[in-house]
């Protein structure tokens, strides 16, 4: 069984306490997830049970595909094999299609690196030659860089725990193939982790795919802790095939670049050891390379107001600005690398620059209704959202390639009906009411793939909301009655 569950109590006055603050046991919930998956013979389930003072109360359980996601809203998939794809994903290959590395290079440089280590006291621990490197290469669905697949040819892998890349412990060519599947396993995102995720910039330069994720990253070293050196045989169209990037647990907004190939790695470790930049355990028998890294210029930001073109980074890709009343966004094209942008307290009128932006979301916050004309044709917006304001016109939406999020749950639409047409569109979030009237006029957009109600709803009436939505809710589970205390 696989669970998670919590107790609140609304109370009066609109405060809202958890079991442990009136010293619940925990277990009480445990049984109660347990009884219902083995009285119905699901393995997954969203459980609700509301207990009011008199003794009444409700519990309606449901396996299917809708979940309670922030504060009282649910989410409901309707077409669970679809996921968005990434910019990395509608990149072009490389310019270059030579790979940087040298198999020769890099074979005697490993030796020599294997060497050092040992003098200096490092205890490494090496598989023999790797038996079937083609056989892996058929389960990896592709080659390996001719430098790294020399490696392979000298030593499977290490046994030990020495961490041979700088700390990251290199992978037996059977762990690669099973990573590499785990990797391909874990699907970017997903509507439970937010429908509105931007991928960063991973180099300066187009080296690396606008990726959290992609078939083409092999990796092949890791620090036991989530992180993994992996080889991009999928590189962006300044990249190498087998450069050396780092993905995994803190890397999903993008992977970090390493190095051209796994040659210059290794010449990069030899470098330090020669300028003395290292230090070892002799305890542990463990060698830390003083690796220095260039200072990454700044991501993102955060304004109370926008300055003058001159105050701002031209290496931002994320920018929110709390307040941008009376403002011309023309300064935002001092940051031509923004990705993400979050406006409160915006007009409709100022919109015109964010056209020349290469934006994927946008959050507006308005302080008045108006149309979002502005925003026509703009070729690269993925999911945008916007609040506040007084009736707002979506017309212009329907023109936009790329939208697939939207989310109008907190401004009142001027023009619901334009949804309707929107054949691009896979992710909406809307209120209680716009989806009452949605139903009601028939104006649903025809390809979502996920749905969001905003708001506060019980788990019944996000079933009854997914039923509408044309889900199956016969396996829906409910009881109702009265306690009984003496």
């Amino acid at each position: 069984m696989s669970s998670s569950c919590s107790l609140t109590y609304d109370m009066s006055g609109g405060q809202t306490r958890s079991a442990k603050a009136f010293g619940v046991a925990e277990g009480v919930l445990d049984e109660l997830w347990a009884s219902a998956e083995q009285a119905q013979g699901w393995e997954l389930l969203t459980l609700e049970l509301v207990c009011e003072p008199s003794g009444a109360y409700s519990l309606t359980a449901f396996n299917e595909r809708v979940w309670r996601g922030f504060g009282k809203e649910y989410c409901a998939v309707l077409d669970p094999g679809y996921l968005p794809a990434e910019p990395g994903h509608l990149q072009e290959g490389p310019l270059d299609t030579a790979p940087a590395g040298d198999p020769e290079t890099a074979a005697g440089r490993f030796r020599e690196y294997l060497r050092r280590r040992a003098e200096l006291g490092v205890r490494d621990e090496l598989g023999d030659p790797a038996a079937d490197i083609g056989e892996a290469e058929r389960r990896l669905g592709r080659p390996l860089p001719c430098d790294l697949r020399a490696l392979y040819e000298i030593a499977d892998g290490e046994r030990g725990l020495a961490g041979l890349f700088d700390g990251y412990e290199w992978l037996p060519l059977d762990e690669v193939v099973r990573e590499h599947a785990r990797q391909r396993e874990r699907a970017w995102g997903g509507w439970e982790l937010g429908w509105d995720a931007v991928v960063l910039d991973a180099h300066p330069v187009e080296t690396v795919r606008r990726c959290s994720g992609h078939d083409g990253w092999i990796p092949f070293a890791h620090d036991g802790g989530g992180h993994y050196l992996a080889v991009d045989m999928s590189p962006a169209p300044k990249g190498r095939a087998g450069q050396v990037i780092r993905i995994g647990r803190d890397y999903e907004r993008g992977p970090a670049y390493e190095a051209d190939s796994v040659t210059a790695l290794l010449g990069r470790y030899l470098r330090l050891l020669d300028e003395g930049e290292y230090d070892v355990d002799d305890e542990d028998g463990w060698l830390e390379l003083g690796v220095e890294r260039a200072p990454e210029p700044p991501t993102s930001g955060v304004l109370e107001s926008l300055p003058d073109a001159t105050a701002l980074e031209p290496s931002w890709q994320e920018l929110t600005v709390n307040d941008a009343r009376r403002t011309d966004l023309a300064v935002l094209r001092a940051t031509p690398r923004l990705r993400a942008l979050a406006l409160n307290r915006v007009t409709a009128a100022d919109l015109g620059p964010l056209r020349d932006l290469p934006l994927e979301d946008a959050a507006l916050g308005l302080d008045e209704g108006g149309d979002l004309g502005a925003l026509a044709a703009h070729p690269t917006l993925r999911t945008l959202s916007v609040t506040g304001g007084g009736p707002v016109h979506i017309a212009a939406l329907r023109t936009l390639p790329r939208l697939y999020g939207l989310d109008l749950s907190r401004t009142e639409i001027a023009d619901p009906g334009v949804l309707a047409g929107m054949g691009q569109l896979r992710f909406l979030s809307l209120g209680p009411g716009q989806w009452d009237a949605m139903f009601r006029d028939g104006t649903l957009p025809p390809a979502l793939a996920a749905a969001r109600l905003a708001g506060e709803a019980s788990l019944a009436e996000a079933i009854d909301w997914a039923a509408r939505l044309g889900l199956d809710v016969s396996t829906a589970w409910r009881r109702s009655g009265r306690s009984i205390t003496t």
